[in-house]
């Protein structure tokens, strides 16, 4: 005897069409996760794209402070080289580095973010030893910056004691 389930199918109907029915659902959810995976990749492609976009503007409006900052400084160091007058040899030193940070701040305000950029990316590529050394230099000068500004406790205690 053959059952009849609520569908109308018989119950040798039903497990016949089942797997059927498994494989159509199953391919349904393949494609609605493909569907959402996409979506996903190109939203994350959007964001990158805005969050770089940001980026490069702030750069290149800071970029400007900075280059007036370099500017500025090679000014004092041209200032600094009139004390240096009965020293020529010194003077030209002083003069020399003044209108180096002059350039530099030239082509600060020149050139784009995405300049200096490929300028770093060209730099790590032609010498990744030197870039990894300077980097390592950098973060142990930083450190000991830090170490050397932090307050300790027994600092703290040494000048409670002798105030």
């Amino acid at each position: 005897m053959n059952a009849i389930h609520p569908a109308g199918r018989t119950s040798a109907e039903s497990t016949a069409a089942r797997p059927a029915d498994d494989t159509a659902d199953l391919k349904d959810l393949r494609r609605d996760v493909d569907g959402i995976a996409n979506l996903a990749v190109e939203r994350g492609r959007g964001f990158v794209d805005a969050a770089r976009l940001q980026a490069t503007e702030y750069v290149d409006r800071r970029k400007g402070d900075a280059a007036q900052s370099v500017t500025d400084l090679a000014r004092t160091l041209r200032d600094s080289s009139k004390t240096f007058d009965d020293k020529p040899n010194i003077k030209a030193f002083f003069d020399s580095a003044a209108e180096g940070l002059e350039q530099l701040g030239t082509s600060i305000e020149q050139r784009s973010f995405t300049d200096f950029y490929e300028d770093a990316e060209a730099l790590a590529r032609r010498a990744p030893v030197a870039v990894a050394v300077a980097t390592f230099v950098t973060g142990f000068v930083v450190a000991r910056f830090v170490k050397s500004s932090s307050v300790t406790p027994a600092n703290v205690a040494r000048d409670r004691h002798n105030a």
